[in-house]
């Protein structure tokens, strides 16, 4: 009996991880960071297959990797629920109705591109996809808690890639090599820190 409802769990979470990200897929325009507002109510609010803080860790983490931003954070979810099945399902839920979209699109699209109507159902959309990137950008600086010193990171980065021309990958790796030196600082202190406090006693 138990083995039956496990079986039936294990499976009903891979549904779960399909539709909840067919969903996102489906109905999110802009892609990448618009998609982002909808992934964290899924995964965090609603299902809480992760924290807020995993989710900022993951969305740092497939940000970092080259691949579709809402794929990498559906095969990051997926994996932390279900391993490489739960990659799978996630995957093609957030895959498949864009593939879908693009293919109908990429048949009928020639026929209506100088349509006005539809050409003023693109200007329309354009505005809105602005701001579903704006919102995720504000409310991911929001749980990351940014203090006056961190926030600083992210507009110096900004800057770089701006007026520097300089590339997003080196930004990246230095990220990544100044969280390593910071961690590994802070890491000593606390162990010295300990020590002197042992000695105390």
């Amino acid at each position: 009996m138990r083995t039956a409802m496990k079986i039936s769990a294990m499976k009903n979470i891979y549904l779960q991880l399909f539709t909840s990200f067919m969903k996102i897929g489906a109905f999110t325009f802009g892609g990448g960071w618009a998609m982002i507002p909808l992934i964290e109510r899924e995964v965090v609010d609603k299902h809480k297959w992760i924290s807020r803080e995993e989710f900022i860790d993951e969305l740092a983490v497939a940000q970092s990797l080259p691949g579709i931003l809402a794929v990498n954070i559906s095969v990051l979810v997926g994996n932390k629920l279900r391993g490489v099945k739960g990659s799978l399902a996630a995957a093609l839920g957030t895959i498949l109705p864009s593939f879908v979209i693009i293919l109908l699109i990429a048949m009928f699209f020639v026929r209506i591109y100088d349509n006005p109507v539809v050409a003023s159902i693109f200007k329309g959309i354009r505005p809105a996809v602005v701001a579903l990137i704006v919102a995720p950008v504000l409310s991911t600086a929001k749980s990351a808690h940014l203090n006056r010193w961190t926030f600083i990171i992210p507009i110096v980065v900004a800057l770089a890639i701006w007026l520097c021309g300089v590339s997003p990958i080196w930004c990246i790796i230095l990220g990544g090599l100044g969280g390593y030196i910071y961690y590994v600082l802070t890491h000593n202190a606390s162990i010295e820190s300990k020590k002197k406090g042992g000695e105390q006693c």
